[in-house]
């Protein structure tokens, strides 16, 4: 890589305004002077006023992107800099992924430019580096197993076997199920040596396969003893579940003989706490390549996790192929200076896109389908709809005042038009794609952050709710989604969708799954109104939140700070009275990307907050424990 003839640093001091201060200096390290040029940069610190930032001219904003022009005659020579401030911030900076995530600059000719862009700096207060979040932990078992299982009474044994292969008469099925278990964790740990054989292995132990139908599906039971390992089980999810218990535990023992033993004779029957266990991935903020989000897979698979929730469509970019509507995958993806959708969280000059083909989708199903996983499908309506109305500004109503309203991210004028009827034509065809992709019963279609005021300024809009007696855009927003709830109905589908379904009068019920996210007793209320819930709070679950105050520590701050100790100790039941929990269905993991810049940001952030909820979705509570999570949990994939 070529070094950036330019750089930009960034620092955030609480002077100079309500949220205080940004000052941006811009270094030109190239051979030529820079003159005539614009600035554009992106941050999830944006700016409200135009006109407060010093010693630059305001261009241009759309959300997170912010472009400015230096003053007139303005000439920055090879070694020199241009420093200027803004202020007016939408909020405070708390860390040092709170400034400048990508940057670049506009010559006199046209051309883009990527700048170097360094982490937000702090002024005029001490910046505390990340503390250790992971204790070392203890073991009163030496065991490796994550989750931890609902009971275990064994005894540890003072070697391992080289392998585990299935017992003499086996059957075909179960034989299948161990060559699936050999092929995940040879992807998960191509170096480590597969914990089974489909032969018998000299130095090995016979693994006996036992169909139990007392057993629920998703339960298994394990009887260790010198010669032979029985496996218990009612369904392939339960058989599936002992093979990874053993083959943690083998590689546990193998790869840290003196603090993990394999057992010697004793029992482990185990079963989840939840029925639903999800992990989701948003994949518009960044996309996420196939190749990754099959990865992803098998690491849920191998910490129990059975639902993949994929929102596939946001703001930023609508990423699921679409026959019907080709421009969703041009237009709606292509992010860059002169594209049709500016760049965002990180993206500079180069164009950034990409997406699902269909047979990409297709692959990526199987995949999950083989592991026990359900994917859950999410396409964000009628808000978070950017990309789609870019894509397809038909969907628009001409008459509507641009800039109108604004998300909560700064988008304008960012929601499907409940009345115009071309939008419920768009999503029938979209629906009658999705279906043939995704065989899960649910199909979420978001329903989260319309901002208050949309619609209002839409002849059209005012219009329908004159004639439906309706005021307000939660109103309208509740007419939209009763209609996509019955299209989905039609189609043997149920709605899922997050919290705010619920607003203006919600949908029915009935058929209806909703995510609680903004805060924990939102889940209760919703139970009451009879939907079932999932719990996801983001002051526990949203992996992309912070870890610790300190100013060093990547992510995002609004749902507070969440280190690894509170994401396990949290009970996302809570107070659910008991006459409600029948509709508790399971908690969930979220992924949003905004601040996952690379690679090491999302393993950093997701890791080991993921098996921290996946134990907390299996591990019956009193059978939780931190300084044991924490002795285990270096031993997990990461992507």
């Amino acid at each position: 890589m070529q070094p950036s003839s330019y750089h930009l640093e960034n620092t955030w001091s609480p002077e100079g305004g309500k949220h205080g201060r940004l000052t941006l200096t811009l270094f030109n390290f190239s051979d030529a002077p820079l003159e005539n040029f614009r600035l554009a940069y992106t941050t999830l610190t944006r700016l409200v006023d135009p006109q407060a930032c010093d010693n630059a001219v305001f261009v241009r904003r759309n959300a997170n992107f912010h472009e400015f022009a230096p003053p007139a005659g303005l000439s920055i020579a090879p070694g020199g800099s241009w420093t200027f401030t803004v202020s007016a911030l939408h909020r405070i900076a708390r860390h040092c992924t709170d400034g400048a995530k990508s940057a670049y600059v506009t010559l006199e000719d046209g051309t883009h430019v990527t700048v170097f862009t360094s982490d937000l700096l702090l002024a005029d207060r001490v910046s505390e580096p990340p503390p250790v979040l992971l204790p070392g932990g203890r073991l009163e078992l030496p065991y490796a197993i994550q989750p931890w299982p609902a009971e275990i009474d064994a005894k540890p044994g003072e070697d391992f076997p080289v392998a585990l292969y299935p017992a003499e008469g086996s059957d075909a099925a179960s034989i299948k199920a161990l060559a699936a278990a050999q092929a995940l964790f040879r992807r998960l740990f191509p170096s480590n040596h597969i914990p089974f054989s489909l032969i018998a292995a000299p130095q090995g132990r016979a693994l006996r396969f036992v169909e139990r139908p007392a057993l629920a599906r998703e339960a298994y039971e394990l009887s260790f003893s010198g010669d032979e390992i029985v496996l218990a089980f009612s369904a392939e999810a339960g058989r599936l579940y002992g093979l990874t218990t053993l083959a943690q535990l083998l590689d546990g023992a193998r790869r840290e003989p003196g603090k993990f033993r394999f057992p010697v004779s004793g029992v482990i029957a185990d079963r989840p706490r939840y029925g639903w266990r999800g992990c989701h991935l948003d994949v518009s903020r960044q996309f996420t390549p196939k190749d990754d989000v099959l990865r992803l897979l098998d690491i849920l698979a191998w910490l129990k996790l059975n639902i993949f929730h994929w929102h596939l469509t946001d703001d930023e970019a609508w990423r699921l192929e679409i026959r019907a509507y080709s421009q969703l995958t041009t237009t709606g993806v292509l992010r860059g200076p002169d594209e049709p959708l500016l760049p965002q969280l990180g993206n500079a000059a180069e164009p950034v896109g990409g997406f699902y083909s269909q047979d990409d989708v297709r692959e990526i199903v199987a995949h999950a389908m083989a592991l026990g996983i359900e994917v859950i499908p999410e396409i964000d309506v009628p808000g978070h709809s950017t990309a789609t109305l870019v894509a397809l500004p038909d969907l628009t109503d001409g008459q509507e005042a641009p800039d109108s309203y604004h998300s909560v991210q700064g988008f304008p004028n960012n929601a499907l038009n409940p009345a115009i009827e071309l939008t419920y034509e768009f999503l029938a065809k979209v629906f009658d794609e999705m279906v043939e992709l995704f065989p899960s019963e649910y199909i979420h279609i978001g329903g989260d952050e319309v901002a208050n005021g949309s619609w209002l300024a839409s002849p059209l809009a005012r219009k329908l709710m004159e004639q439906e007696g309706i005021s307000g855009t939660f109103a309208l927003q509740s007419y939209f989604l009763k209609r996509i709830k019955a299209m989905l109905t039609a189609r043997g589908r149920k709605l899922a969708g997050w919290n705010e379904v619920a607003h203006g009068g919600g949908v029915d019920p009935e058929g209806t799954l909703l995510m609680a996210w903004e805060k924990p007793e939102v889940g209760i209320d919703l139970a009451r109104e009879g939907y079932e819930v999932v719990m996801t709070p983001g002051q526990a679950y949203y992996l992309d939140m912070v870890q610790a105050d300190a100013w060093q520590e990547p992510g995002a701050s609004w749902a507070g700070t969440v280190p690894p100790a509170h994401t396990y100790a949290y009970e996302a039941e809570g107070d659910f009275p008991d006459e409600l929990k029948h509709l508790m269905k399971g908690v969930q993991a979220c992924i949003w990307q905004e601040n996952f810049i690379s690679r090491d940001y999302f393993n950093r952030l997701v890791f080991p907050r993921l098996p921290a909820i996946a134990e907390a979705a299996w591990t019956p509570k009193a059978q939780k424990d931190w300084l044991r999570f924490a002795a285990i949990v270096p031993l997990n994939p990461k992507l």
